[in-house]
């Protein structure tokens, strides 16, 4: 039997609201599913029945900080922790998630307000004595692992398709057949939403999801991820890949599907930020996407190239932009035309695009490439605004998905040494600078830029580690 125990601010809040004439005041939402799965909620929510949004407002605001949160859906927040709503009563208009009219009715039964509800799973109250109201058998499904609807109004807002997504990826659930229907229904709906809701549920997909490989397979089984053709152009038979260990993904859909998976293992061993994981998620989900289009003699190219690096006959700068050019220009486009359409925040973005762009991924991740301190300094430096820490973890996400585990070793030797080199988070500080030269009688000016360039340069090769080195270094190569 369930054993739930408010806390006093919010016992304090609910015999206000009754002392005040509510006929009915429950816990409802994610707060309740929360509650459920075992996990600890945040925000408080409760839906109260009889009393009218600024009668709830009158007798809160005498005792507590009330902020209001949008008078057309009834909800106000109590001291920034409890959310209060009041039932509400829609009607169907038109198309999309702005296609209906939003009436707060307080005086709504229990049953017309939870039909509203989006899954099963967020339409179970809980009340002050822990009695349980539960129309749509929510806490089955919970134990089930099953995303529902309750009724055929889920269809009003097209945004819980996305839900769903993020749901599945944090919970681990799978959508059962007529859910999956009404989100073919309102296929066409997508087009409705802003880019800002979109991205809200993808971020919680990058930063909540425990299993991202989950949402990402409700969206094939939706048909929804026909609105991200990126993610969707990986699914092709024609497109297997072959693991290291002789293992096979039917296509690179599945494969990024397992590298994401890693990804988020990877993050939380790391102790990874909300923004590294973001990000870190997110290269992961883009990684594959311009493998499609490379074709046999682009792979042939790209591993030609790779060699003549390995054995010292082309430059690194030349390298760089041949190896890119290459094999990653396709990908990286349409990485960013992914992301800009989600519009993340743009540090996410650049950081994002960075690791995805980075040509020197597929090398260490097959095992053919073993990175000096020169190479690492340049990959802190092409890396930018991102990080060799970031990058690593992509390796190791791939690595692990491709099931050849002893080639992390190879990651940790990167890892460690990038470390030692102080460019593990960050490119490498310049060793000289302008107020060097200028104390060497060189005036600011293209003179001074010419020559700290070619100064990092050679610090980037290994050439001179101290300053006085770098001075050594310019008495020896310019006129005095």
């Amino acid at each position: 039997m369930l054993k739930f125990t408010p806390e006093p601010k919010v016992r304090c809040v609910i015999s206000l609201l009754y002392e005040g004439g509510a006929r009915e005041c429950i816990f409802v939402g994610g707060f309740v599913r929360d509650i459920l799965l075992g996990l600890s909620p945040k925000d408080v929510d409760i839906e109260v029945y009889g009393l009218t949004y600024k009668r709830i407002h009158q007798i809160l605001k005498r005792h507590f900080s009330v902020n209001y949160v949008g008078q057309s859906f009834g909800t106000i927040k109590v001291d920034n922790e409890i959310d209060i709503s009041v039932p509400r009563r829609e009607s169907k208009s038109g198309v999309g998630h702005k296609g209906f009219n939003i009436s707060c009715d307080p005086n709504l039964d229990l049953y017309s307000a939870f039909s509203r509800r989006d899954f099963t799973i967020n339409a179970i109250g809980i009340r002050m004595d822990n009695s349980i109201y539960d129309p749509f058998g929510g806490i089955g499904d919970i134990e089930n692992k099953v995303l529902r609807a309750p009724t055929e109004a889920f269809c009003d807002d097209p945004l819980r398709v996305l839900r769903g997504m993020q749901f599945a990826a944090r919970f681990g659930f799978t959508m059962e057949s007529n859910t999956v229907e009404f989100c073919k229904h309102v296929f066409d709906e997508f087009v409705t939403l802003s880019v800002e809701r979109v991205w809200g549920e993808w971020s919680k997909w990058g930063l909540k999801g425990i299993e991202p490989s989950r949402g990402l397979f409700l969206l094939r089984e939706t048909g929804w991820i026909r609105h991200f053709p990126e993610i969707a152009n990986l699914i092709s038979e024609a497109n297997p890949v072959v693991h290291i260990d002789g293992g096979i993904d039917d296509n690179l859909f599945t494969n990024t599907a397992r590298i994401c998976d890693f990804a988020v293992k990877v993050a939380d061993e790391l102790g990874f930020d909300v923004e590294e994981r973001l990000v870190l998620v997110f290269a992961a989900l883009c990684y594959n996407f311009g493998k499609p289009d490379l074709d046999a003699a682009d792979n042939r190219a790209s591993k030609d190239l790779l060699k003549q690096k390995l054995f010292g006959t082309i430059s690194n700068l030349r390298f760089d932009s041949m190896f890119s050019g290459v094999c990653f220009v396709d990908g990286l486009r349409l990485a960013r035309r992914f992301l800009e359409r989600l519009k993340p925040p743009l540090r996410v973005v650049d950081r994002v695009l960075a690791v995805v762009g980075e040509g020197l991924t597929d090398g260490v991740v097959l095992g053919e490439c073993v990175v000096s301190d020169e190479g690492l300094r340049r990959l802190a430096v092409r890396l930018e605004p991102s990080s060799i820490r970031i990058w690593a973890a992509l390796c190791r996400a791939i690595i692990l998905a491709g099931g050849k585990t002893n080639l992390t070793s190879q990651v940790s030797k990167c890892e460690l040494r990038a470390e030692e080199l102080g460019i593990f988070r960050g490119k490498p500080k310049p060793i000289l600078q302008g107020r060097d030269l200028i104390a060497r009688g060189v005036k600011a000016g293209k003179k001074m830029g010419i020559i700290l360039n070619n100064a990092y340069e050679a610090q980037l090769d290994g050439t001179f580690n101290n300053i006085d080195e770098a001075i050594n270094w310019y008495n020896l190569n310019h006129d005095k």
